[in-house]
């Protein structure tokens, strides 16, 4: 084990029984403090990465049914929860509809790795862009934006475009430290992350921030009313990127005949196969039950998804057998995930939340402000605390019930509540700024292709401009269609 390893499993131990022997606020229920015991040493683990994700995930279960399980209920404290109970609440998540969602999500990244569908669209596009630096930059955006249609998976994007990519910059004879390399790599992530905020199904942090919402104040949100919400900031926001990229990196001369490489790579794909035309019909029909949900018809989106996976493992007309597609699912993500909803609600159910909301952000004065001032600061607070989290999932874990018991404190308000915390969860996927911020920015900075001062040098300007559309939209257009 490397010592760093060990530093955060020590510090994490040492972080959980300093607050379980802290005396116990009067205020806090005495469960709702070991729950913050277990939340506090849940964030040191994800922070550091002392041991792997899923590892954490069983780790925070047995605490929460242990420490919960011995804590005297609220409702009588003459009682005791009883670790049968404990574990019930530890692991609540599991049974999420956003759990099925995320599973969904990961049987069709995998479907379209199998059939190679995602890279012969990403190859598709890019050859009708063009092969100039300018146009590849605009090809890198919109199949970012494509492919978030129908690969709800970040990672995977950007398992597809960083090949392409690359493949391109070595046909142009230059190597992955070239300029056209960070410029091409840069804009494939942060387009990714832009477009995680879009597109509800893009990434699976999404669905941490719905399951709450769900779980707290009984809405759902539609697939089209989060495109309605979100999808002109990420359109603007994709302008700019393109502006920003340009501006900041000027790749070198290159003199490749028009769309050679491109060409090359779509041509050695061969003809289409009967596979990744079902793939095509099941994927748009997807898309087309997810964007008409609430409106032409009753059904949510985890229930199409699960639908569609249940299509794809159909003999003859499926895409895959279960042998074929089980190795390549991620089942850790699922646990991992499943866990962050569990921590969630119980900091919720336990008066945790509401008590760590009320000495943070009601102690900072938020409970008085005015929303959009509210949007600005708590926006400001999520990005900075972002720079500690390697997953926006797990980031949304412990943030979001705590945003979601100031909401529910300060009721009634003049805004819609669950609209700010939904701008919150928007803010979550800014993963901008450090490799360490998004997987994908980790698989792209593996590449060799940008160092962290480039990425860095981009993601400030985008960041700040990020922000800045946050509170412009959050005092004009979601006020306008309702959000807030």
């Amino acid at each position: 084990m490397k010592n760093k390893n060990l530093i955060g499993i020590i510090l994490a131990f040492l972080a959980l029984f300093i607050i379980l022997m802290l005396p116990n606020p009067d205020s806090l229920p005495i469960v709702g403090q070991r729950v913050l015991a277990v939340l506090a040493f849940a964030v040191i683990l994800w922070v550091t990465e002392a041991v792997p994700y899923p590892v954490s995930a069983l780790m925070i279960i047995s605490w929460l049914a242990i420490l919960v399980g011995l804590s005297p209920t609220i409702d009588d404290p003459s009682t005791v929860y009883g670790t049968k109970e404990a574990l019930g609440m530890a692991i609540a998540g599991f049974s999420s509809t956003a759990v099925g969602l995320v599973a969904g999500a990961l049987f069709l990244a995998a479907a379209m790795e199998i059939t190679g569908l995602h890279k012969r669209i990403a190859l598709f596009i890019m050859s009708k862009i063009g092969t100039k630096p300018s146009r590849l930059v605009i090809g890198t955006i919109v199949v970012s934006f494509v492919l978030a249609l129908f690969v709800p998976s970040a990672t995977a994007r950007a398992g597809t475009i960083i090949p392409i990519l690359l493949g391109i910059v070595a046909a142009f004879g230059l190597t992955n430290t070239s300029k056209l390399a960070a410029l091409l790599i840069i804009t494939a992530v942060q387009s990714i992350s832009i477009w995680n905020v879009g597109i509800k199904t893009a990434a699976a942090q999404n669905m941490v921030a719905l399951g709450f919402i769900h779980s707290k104040f009984g809405i759902d949100v539609a697939w089209g009313k989060w495109f309605l919400y979100a999808a002109p900031w990420s359109i603007l926001m994709s302008i700019l990127l393109f502006f920003v990229m340009t501006k900041l990196i000027k790749p070198e001369q290159t003199n490749l005949s028009e769309g050679n490489s491109i060409q090359t790579q779509l041509k050695a794909l061969g003809k289409m196969k009967s596979s990744e035309w079902r793939l095509i019909i099941i994927s748009i029909g997807l898309l087309l039950l997810w964007s008409t949900e609430g409106f032409l018809h009753p059904l949510d989106s985890t229930t199409v998804t699960i639908i569609a996976v249940a299509i794809t493992l159909f003999p003859k007309v499926g895409i895959f057998t279960w042998k074929e597609v089980q190795a390549k699912i991620p089942w850790g993500t699922l646990v991992v995930f499943a866990t962050g909803i569990s921590l969630g609600m119980v900091l919720l159910s336990t008066e945790a939340a509401t008590w760590l909301s009320s000495n943070t952000f009601e102690a900072m004065g938020l409970a008085g402000m005015s929303v959009i001032a509210l949007v600005a600061i708590l926006a400001l607070f999520n990005i900075v605390i972002h720079l500690g989290f390697s997953s926006a999932t797990s980031l949304a874990s412990a943030l979001i019930p705590i945003v979601i018991a100031l909401v529910t404190g300060m009721e009634p308000t003049s805004f819609n509540g669950p609209g700010l915390v939904l701008i919150m969860q928007f803010v979550i996927s800014f993963g901008f700024l450090l490799p360490v911020n998004a997987p994908q920015n980790m698989l792209a900075y593996g590449t060799g292709t940008f160092t962290t001062k480039q990425l860095l040098k981009s993601g400030i300007p985008i960041t700040v401009l990020g922000y800045i559309l946050i509170i412009i939209f959050s005092a004009t257009y979601w006020q306008w269609v309702g959000l807030l």
